[in-house]
């Protein structure tokens, strides 16, 4: 598992972020077609049938899954850096940290100016807390880039 100090994971941010709304942008996008094609499946229905554009059907279910195949891969993007997204909806991110040789995650939302935040593995975001000095102290050790020793 790779491993960021609180000034990697800051420095992070704005590749992590851009990513994360291209992601958000996608999945948004595949939803508001899901959406198109669940009303007019609900008045065909209701109608008891209807003359439909079938090819227009086809190519919005492709347009779908091509948002959906696109927020995949981005969303393995950020994986593959080592940062983990743990709700998209939200835009709320983790990034593992090596803290008194204990790994934790220092936590991060869209719209946040900073990662200002961290928890532990087990408390989730509800256990989150405020960045203390074992954090800067560990920035300012000279510790640099990302680590990928085992739990």
């Amino acid at each position: 598992m790779k491993t960021f100090t609180l000034d990697e994971a800051q420095s992070m941010l704005p590749v992590v972020d851009g990513l994360l709304k291209r992601a958000i942008e996608g999945k948004q996008a595949a939803e508001e077609i899901d959406s198109e094609l669940s009303a007019l499946s609900r008045r065909i229905h209701l109608a008891g049938g209807m003359h439909v554009n079938v090819a227009r059907i086809a190519a919005q279910r492709a347009e779908m899954e091509q948002h959906i195949q696109r927020a995949r891969e981005i969303l393995s993007e950020i994986d593959e850096i080592g940062v983990q997204v743990k709700d998209l909806d939200t835009g709320l991110i983790d990034f593992p940290c090596r803290v008194e040789d204990e790994i934790v995650l220092l936590c991060w939302k869209t719209g946040e100016p900073a990662i200002e935040h961290w928890h532990t593995l087990e408390s989730g975001f509800k256990g989150r807390q405020p960045i203390d000095d074992r954090f800067r102290r560990r920035t300012a050790s000279g510790t640099s880039g990302p680590s990928t020793r085992p739990n």
